[in-house]
């Protein structure tokens, strides 16, 4: 096997979809003749301000791209997220504002450089080039059928389930296709829901007489009910920036018979059969957190989950919040203690997931003094707590 084989088949593992079949080799060895590195592509929408470990498994690849010495071109959605990609779902996502957009964009790629080297990453909004004027929208557009595009799967099922699907959904893959254009892309990445998509951009680049890129598609990660996708709206993610107790906890709740997606998507190792699954998630939870937040924090972390799950009891350092005033209604002190909102921590406190000093809070004592609440230790699940302490 040639040295430019041997380094696809490297990039290549774990992928679902490498297409066309020994495009990328080809386009190795050209790059290696002609001294450059490939363009690697990758859209994020920034609909959301956070990116969490599904995420990961796509920007690890890039990463590998990277260090093989090829560039990221890391392309923030910022135009197209006002469009809305339906990928993998049954409706249109909610239309943000142009600040929000601004926000998450700036928060995910910060985020991002927590796995891509910044060095080797070339940051673009596709606004450069799509907030065009008509004609040349309608110029693009144009070369393009209604029939092609209504092959995506999830259009299909909305069709067949009768369920509205909009003109401005139909530019989507058209748009995405033509950053691949603006960027001269040889390679995009992106999840196996992304496979439209990511064939369709070969097909823009060739309406414009441009090389069409590879197309390499990564699976998708469960989140940590080990069913559906990983996903901030599902409350079943983790993310990259969550505290490292929070991170190991939820790691440790991960089904069994999700382990090994897991040790193979994130940590590109086999899961032992013969292991014990409580040691497995150990394992898993310490490397993660390692990886993010060094050694130090994953064994503090790990005592942190034994002294309060296994052991029942409290962490040796508690954050302490201050209370104002002379009445603490509850639900709001969780909001802005925890990052939740006013509802869910009224559904936690329902649900019996509020403590305070070990008993459950009732839905009829909300409201506190907080002579009553001082220095008494606040928890909201299974791993977040608070000593209380009153104004002096």
């Amino acid at each position: 096997m040639s040295e430019s084989g041997a380094v696809a088949r490297r990039l290549t593992e774990g992928a679902v979809d490498v297409l066309p079949e020994g495009r990328l080799a080809e386009q190795i060895a050209a790059a290696e003749r002609e001294s450059r590195p490939l363009r690697v592509k990758l859209g994020i929408d920034p609909t959301a301000p956070d990116i969490h470990l599904g995420h990961v498994v796509v920007l690890r690849k890039l990463r590998e791209f990277q260090d093989a010495g090829h560039l990221v071109v890391l392309i923030v959605g910022d135009y197209t997220a006002r469009v809305g990609d339906p990928s993998g779902r049954s409706a249109e996502r909610p239309v943000l504002s142009d600040e929000e957009i601004d926000a998450n964009a700036t928060t995910f790629q910060e985020q991002a450089f927590k796995v891509l080297d910044a060095d080797r990453t070339e940051v673009r909004r596709n606004s450069e080039w799509l907030q065009m004027g008509t004609d040349e929208l309608f110029r693009i557009v144009r070369r393009f059928t209604v029939a092609r595009l209504l092959e995506r799967d999830d259009f299909q099922r909305r069709m067949a389930a009768e369920e509205p699907i909009s003109a401005l959904e139909l530019l989507y893959p058209v748009l995405q296709g033509y950053d691949s254009v603006a960027v001269g892309a040889d390679v995009e990445l992106g999840g196996t829901d992304q496979k439209f998509n990511l064939l369709f951009g070969r097909d823009v680049q060739g309406s414009f007489g441009e090389p069409e890129q590879s197309v390499m598609t990564l699976p998708i990660l469960p989140g940590t009910d080990g069913v559906q996708r990983m996903s901030k709206s599902l409350g079943n993610y983790v993310g990259v920036t969550d505290r490292p107790e929070e991170t190991f906890g939820k790691l440790m709740s991960v089904p069994d018979d999700a382990m090994g997606q897991y040790f193979e998507l994130l940590l590109r190792e086999e899961l032992d059969p013969a292991g014990h699954p409580m040691e497995a998630k150990r394992e898993l939870a310490r490397r993660i957190v390692e990886w993010f937040w060094g050694s130090e924090a994953a064994a503090g972390a790990e005592r942190h989950f034994d002294q309060v799950h296994v052991e029942g009891g409290q962490p040796d350092e508690i954050p302490e919040v201050a209370l104002h005033g002379g009445e603490v209604h509850l639900p709001a002190l969780i909001a802005d203690s925890f990052g939740v909102s006013r509802s869910e921590a009224r559904r936690l406190v329902a649900q019996g997931g509020v403590k305070l000093n070990g008993e459950a809070v009732d839905e009829s004592g909300l409201d506190r003094p907080s002579a009553e609440l001082d220095g008494l230790v606040l928890q909201v699940g299974k791993r977040r707590f608070a000593r209380l302490r009153a104004d002096a």
